[in-house]
């Protein structure tokens, strides 16, 4: 596969849903972290994301409007160590957990399977960066997704990547489009081109994400040398 162009991809795809970005600056010089979320309902649009220490939660941006917490209240990034874990769900714990019992990323998984909201099935998407003392870093990411909309079987993916290339990233989402069901997601994850500017990332990004139904973004540049990072957030309802 060739690499392509992450902001004409989203743009070509008006309901991504949840998506995942894992990869390294054009510069060499960070591992990039980028994770969005998009509603089609008033329940998924009452979402911002807040800082929490060093990772990400979701909270309701009008408490009036909850209809279901479950749904929408997560903590989608985690740090440990160094180890930073991304996710769409819930099993971003599962994971932080597991990897705190000497776990494996795709062992703590194991656990898990697609959320359990017929008929659609969301995929639980998830990735894991982990920074070696060196400089060096790899990453990880995994969906668990129905068997073609059959929920008696969850079908598991894992995509290892070791030797980061400047410049490159891989992007997975939740759903392959909009729809009715939502179709899940399919093959690989994409190798997307990643520049070396937070910020025109993140405003580039956040432009491309279809208008009725983005909700928030999260994009984080951590830098190999030191363990320091940048980051940015956007949420729809603040801007």
């Amino acid at each position: 596969m060739q690499r392509i162009s992450l902001y004409e991809d989203v743009q070509g795809n008006s309901y991504p849903g949840r998506g995942i970005v894992l990869g390294k600056s054009s510069d060499g010089q960070c591992a990039v972290m980028a994770y969005f979320i998009m509603g089609r309902s008033s329940n998924s649009r009452n979402r911002i994301f807040v800082a929490e220490g060093e990772g990400l939660r979701t909270q309701a941006f009008d408490e009036s409007k909850v209809e279901d917490p479950s749904l929408i209240i997560d903590a989608p990034v985690r740090v440990l160590g160094n180890q930073t874990i991304v996710t769409n769900g819930d099993q971003t714990d599962t994971v932080y957990e597991g990897l705190k019992e000497g776990k494996t990323f795709r062992q703590a998984l194991a656990t898990r399977e697609f959320e359990p909201d017929g008929p659609n099935y969301t995929p639980r998407i998830s990735g894991i960066v982990n920074r070696g003392d060196d400089g060096s870093f790899c990453y990880s990411l995994s969906i668990l997704k129905s068997n073609m909309g059959d929920p008696s079987e969850c079908l598991r993916f894992t995509f290892d990547y070791d030797c980061p290339k400047a410049g490159e990233g891989h992007f997975i989402h939740t759903y392959q489009g909009d729809g009715s069901p939502l179709p899940s997601f399919e093959g690989e994850p994409v190798p997307v081109e990643l520049p070396d500017s937070i910020d025109a990332f993140t405003e580039k990004l956040w432009a491309s994400l279809n208008a009725d139904n983005k909700v928030s973004l999260f994009v984080r540049y951590l830098k190999l040398s030191d363990g320091t990072a940048e980051t940015r957030i956007v949420n729809r309802h603040e801007a």
